[in-house]
């Protein structure tokens, strides 16, 4: 049996999976804000209620734990980085839950856990089954929302990487910028021209209201563009030229299998069709057999890529 737990800004969600990935249990409670020690309760006791139902397989062997999170494990210190959730940074988070759920846990970036759980049973799991030949999968798992993430599985394994930033293809700077794009917007980071700031949901909308001076919300856009709005369709073809380019640099350097979109924007029907029409000039190849697909999982990718975790 496996347990995986979601832990965000303003939920924490966990799961129960039976051995073949079958949902047997899903739950969620609010997130404490900004109270550690509250964070690392709400979880215990999440992970201990999803244990007491848990059916006996026979082994004797409690569920396994997973957690997902907006951040990374230093590698350095061990400690919690890079962490949207301020309050869990400079914590031992995976030390702190082992003692307190009396039993070890393996945590990942929710990006990574995302990768993870859409190559496992997922929209990837499907393109891999017909496309692999003897070799391990590469997912590369994009999160196109209020931000921007990505997350890399190898064999359905999560890749941290030497300084747990594998992935972070985001706080790169937009390749092959033309004038109108340098040196791009300020991104929080502290550097200006970020991938982020272009793709994500608030960039889109930006986009389009320097363009046109219209302010719109980037559901607005793409339904106004489906429905033939010039201006909308403009942006819309600036954005998916723009991702084009962005994804191109990743196939260059990851060469991956399939790259599967999350978060809100990866409910653009139309990038599916002309991303992948788009990125071949760029592309350091004279094909390119990667596939660009929908996740199946939704919301519940995280939280089964951390049950998963195990796998």
């Amino acid at each position: 049996m496996r347990i995986g737990i979601d832990l965000g800004g303003t939920k924490i969600e966990g799961i129960l999976l039976a051995p073949n990935g079958v949902q047997l249990e899903r739950t969620r409670v609010p997130t404490p804000q900004g109270d550690y020690q509250a964070t690392v309760q709400a979880i215990t006791t999440l992970v201990r209620n999803l244990a007491a139902i848990a059916p006996d397989l026979g082994d004797g062997a409690p569920p396994t734990v997973g957690i997902a999170i907006p951040g990374a494990v230093s590698l350095t210190t061990g400690l919690i980085k890079n962490a949207n959730s301020t309050c869990l940074i400079g914590q031992a988070l995976d030390r702190d839950l082992a003692t307190a759920i009396g039993r070890t846990v393996r945590i990942a970036n929710d990006a990574n856990c995302f990768s993870v759980s859409e190559a496992v049973d997922g929209a990837a799991a499907d393109v891999l089954s017909a496309t692999l030949q003897n070799q391990p999968s590469v997912v590369f798992g994009v999160i196109l929302g209020t931000g921007v993430g990505g997350g890399i599985s190898i064999g359905g394994h999560p890749l941290t990487g030497a300084n747990a930033i594998a992935g972070e293809w985001g706080h790169n700077p937009l390749p092959w910028p033309d004038e109108t794009e340098r040196p791009g917007p300020r991104c929080y980071c502290g550097k200006t021209g970020c991938i982020e700031t272009f793709l994500c949901g608030p960039g889109l909308c930006r986009d389009h209201e320097v363009a046109t001076g219209d302010v719109l919300s980037s559901v607005e856009i793409v339904e106004r563009a489906g429905q033939g709005d010039r201006a909308c369709d403009a942006t819309m073809q600036r954005y998916e030229q723009r991702l084009a380019r962005a994804l191109a640099s990743v196939i260059n350097i990851l060469d991956p299998n399939v790259i599967v979109l999350g978060g809100g924007l990866s409910n653009i029907a139309r990038l599916y069709e002309n991303v992948p029409k788009l990125w071949g000039q760029w592309v350091f190849s004279d094909s390119v057999s990667t596939k660009l697909v929908r996740n199946r999982h939704g919301d519940s990718s995280g939280v089964r890529g951390a049950a998963w975790l195990w796998n």
